[in-house]
């Protein structure tokens, strides 16, 4: 299914964003009744408080949003109408409201939702001074989220994203994320390729570059019909290894040598996680409350010179890192 086509920018701008805040201020004032029906509803479900719970947690979000946006537009002003936005100073005046956004958002989510997270691999000293491409396993919204809220404030990076057109439904998300460096794609092939060369390039030591070489969320379907295209390539020997990979899509080469090409000084850091990659929808999330569930992500970094060149090599070796990802996945699974 194709996805809805975006309305134009300055469509967006001039009524999803007010239409955000608008539903925002409603909600507020007429919280109390919305509390009652939530409480009232919440023993005829099945779980802890569950109505209440996801009212929580929507109440923060749409206040979350209402305030960035609010802010975002002040920034705008500030900046001379937008004509200064991408400048070094409000650019990084943009990366920490997304910080305080993605700071606040996580820990009402882990209180309310009853999510812990853990995190191994290497601490975050080991990556100072370091230009970073972060490849990660894509496996729904929630574990993205904890990837983003990782890198900007446990990390103290400056992400630079590679993200499908269809989140700029989203009012917050739509504008911050288009002022600050990174690439909304809804096409495929050599295009997508050369947008990632091109946002991948003149990393600084606070960047970080993130790609999910998947391209999508896992679900089985998605799974099935990427080994399929891969044996009608001809590509037998990659088929038979994403066969034998039982929690990761196959992998797409050309993305990841582009970046690696893009940026052959930076470290490259490998991210997988465990314990939200059932949760792909608002019924998901809605399904599965109260969470109460251990998060899981491991970290491995590999020094910029050990990184191979070449497109077969850069191919095998994402090949060998899907399949430890994978691997993991699977112990960490097998251990809950």
């Amino acid at each position: 299914m194709a996805p809805k086509p975006l309305p134009p920018r300055w469509l967006r701008r001039v009524v999803l964003a007010p239409a955000m805040v608008g539903i925002t201020i409603v909600l507020l004032f007429t919280l109390p009744l919305w509390l009652l029906v939530a409480a009232a509803a919440s023993p005829l479900l099945p779980g802890r408080f569950r109505a209440l719970r996801v009212l929580w947690v929507a109440i923060v979000w749409l206040v979350l949003e209402s305030a960035s946006l609010m802010a975002l537009f002040g920034l705008w002003l500030a900046a001379g109408f937008g004509a200064l936005v991408r400048t070094p100073p409000f650019q990084r005046v943009h990366y920490r409201l997304v910080g305080g956004y993605l700071w606040i958002f996580h820990h009402a989510a882990t209180r309310v939702l009853g999510l812990q997270v853990e995190v191994e691999g290497p601490v975050p000293d080991e990556y100072l001074g370091r230009p970073l491409l972060v490849f990660c396993r894509h496996a729904g919204p929630g574990d993205s989220f904890l990837l983003m809220h990782a890198l900007v404030n446990w990390y103290a990076r400056e992400p630079r994203i590679v993200l499908a057109a269809a989140l700029q439904w989203d009012p917050a998300l739509d504008v911050v994320l288009n002022r600050l460096p990174n690439r909304f794609l809804s096409t495929g092939g050599r295009d997508v390729e050369r947008q990632i060369g091109e946002l991948a390039m003149e990393l600084d030591g606070d960047d970080a570059f993130v790609i999910f070489p998947e391209g999508g969320n896992f679900t089985e379907r998605r799974r099935a019909a990427g080994i399929a295209r891969l044996r009608a390539r001809g590509l037998d020997d990659a088929a038979r290894r994403s066969e034998a990979m039982r929690h990761v899509l196959p992998p797409q080469p050309g993305g990841v040598a582009a970046a690696l090409d893009a940026a052959p000084d930076a470290d490259v850091v490998w991210v997988a996680h465990a314990g939200l990659d059932h949760l792909f929808t608002v019924a998901d999330v809605w399904r599965g409350l109260p969470l109460d569930t251990l998060v899981r992500m491991r970290w491995w970094r590999v020094p910029a010179d050990e990184v191979p060149v070449g497109f077969e090599a850069q191919a095998a070796w994402l090949y060998d890192w899907w399949e430890r990802i994978d691997a993991w996945v699977d112990a960490t699974r097998a251990d809950r």
